[in-house]
């Protein structure tokens, strides 16, 4: 179930509930040091336990049975929704644990449609999703990912808000949506999650962005300025300019990614993938790699900053992969990485399939999308701690199934982002 789908119907407590006790013990002393008060430690601690062993949906009010009934939903409500405590102490916590304890060889950022009833939910609006095909009221966040070889999880969020909501002086005033919050797309939005993360002090690892219906460049920008080495899902219809001599009649300016990967088609390779499933099932694709530049016309160029110059400076990798059978490729991706195989860059973007694992398995059984509240400062709350209580079931279901990550690509320690 891909972290884009609709809330399951059939959620169940999760089976790991009350199994981790020694993990959540760990990584709340941890988790909760930021908090001044120690009521603060001791419900966030309660609420973590109410998200790993509730039934069907982790509302605070059912949380709150859970712990202690009606009296406890309103100190609870109050803690999540009103309280003065700053997640963001939380979530870097959060990420130096995982450092530790499953250090990431890859981050994810993906967008994550919250289906909702109403319209006044925090950033909810109706309209076309395109990853599900489908018009919805929703909100929309953006996620931040650590991806190791046993497990994925979520490290940061980002809400994304529409001009409507941010332009609408009353509803912004009802959800407490901080001053600070400007109009952005959804790629600014994913390019701003990532580089917040970044600005923690993480080791540089590669960074797969899948939200296709980014401003490709836009985000590349980003990205490159930063100094991380990226891996870009792309829509067909992006133009490139092809660098490969092995490619006659796309040598034009401004090509589409469709058009090259079409004449790119005789390059094809089959490349065996880790599908990250609970058996670890082992599949074939055609994968095909293409060295492309961006175009000299339309597009402003991309500086590279000295310190992440790799040989072939100006040139990318465009990436196609066929499933068996099919004549155009499914899956487009562009990288910086042009020294790496294009059987390590697919297996390295099929880690967006473990973060759909975890994310069905995991955080949407421990209420990731189930804060029903309006205020802007709660739903980051309870994100962040849903977030933490997806960490205490991963890590505690023992290292995931046999045999690791399979097709995540080893990377090597670099310097440190921030540091």
């Amino acid at each position: 179930m891909s972290s884009a789908a609709l809330y399951p119907d059939d959620v169940i407590a999760p089976k790991y509930a009350g199994a981790h006790d020694a993990v959540l013990v760990e990584l709340c002393s941890e988790l909760f040091a930021s908090l001044p008060r120690s009521d603060q430690r001791r419900k966030g601690r309660e609420y973590l336990q109410g998200l790993l062993g509730g039934h069907g949906r982790k509302s605070i009010r059912n949380i709150a049975a859970i712990i202690g009934g009606p009296a406890t939903e309103q100190s609870m409500h109050h803690f999540i929704s009103s309280s003065i405590w700053d997640w963001n102490p939380v979530r870097r916590a959060l990420v130096r644990h995982l450092l530790r304890s499953a250090p990431p060889q890859a981050w994810v950022v993906r967008p994550m449609v919250i289906p909702k009833g109403g319209r006044h939910s925090v950033g909810v609006d109706r309209k076309f999703f395109p990853a599900l095909g489908q018009v919805l009221n929703a909100q929309q966040a953006v996620g931040v990912w650590a991806v190791s070889e046993e497990m994925a999880a979520p490290v940061n969020w980002r809400l994304h808000l529409s001009d409507d909501w941010l332009r609408d002086d009353a509803r912004r005033a009802r959800a407490a949506i901080p001053d600070c919050a400007r109009p952005e797309s959804l790629g600014d939005c994913a390019a701003s999650a990532f580089l917040e993360t970044a600005g923690w002090g993480v080791p540089v690892r590669p960074v797969v962005l899948d939200v296709p219906e980014a401003d490709t460049w836009a985000v590349v920008r980003r990205l490159r300025a930063a100094g991380v080495p990226w891996l870009v899902r792309i829509g067909s219809t992006l133009r490139l300019t092809a660098a490969d001599p092995a490619l006659p009649g796309c040598r034009t300016e401004g090509v589409t990614a469709h058009q090259i990967m079409t004449a790119a088609a005789g390059m094809r390779r089959p490349v065996l993938w880790s599908d990250h499933d609970a058996a670890e099932t082992l599949r074939t694709s055609l994968a095909a790699g293409v060295r492309v530049r961006m175009p000299v016309r339309g597009v402003r160029t991309v500086p590279v900053p000295p310190p992440v110059r790799r040989a072939g400076v100006g040139d990318l990798r465009l990436l196609g992969e066929w499933e068996q059978g099919r004549s155009a490729p499914g899956e487009l991706w562009l990288t910086d990485m042009t020294g790496l195989h294009p059987v390590a860059l697919m297996q390295l973007s099929k880690v967006t399939r473990r973060v759909d694992r975890d994310f069905a398995e995991i955080a949407d059984r421990v209420g990731i999308r189930d804060y029903t509240g309006r205020s802007y400062k709660g739903w980051h709350r309870h994100v962040t701690l849903a977030s933490a209580a997806h960490t205490v079931a991963a890590l505690g279901r023992g290292g995931g199934p046999a045999g690791g990550g399979g097709g995540v690509v080893p990377v090597p320690r670099l310097r440190v982002i921030g540091a």
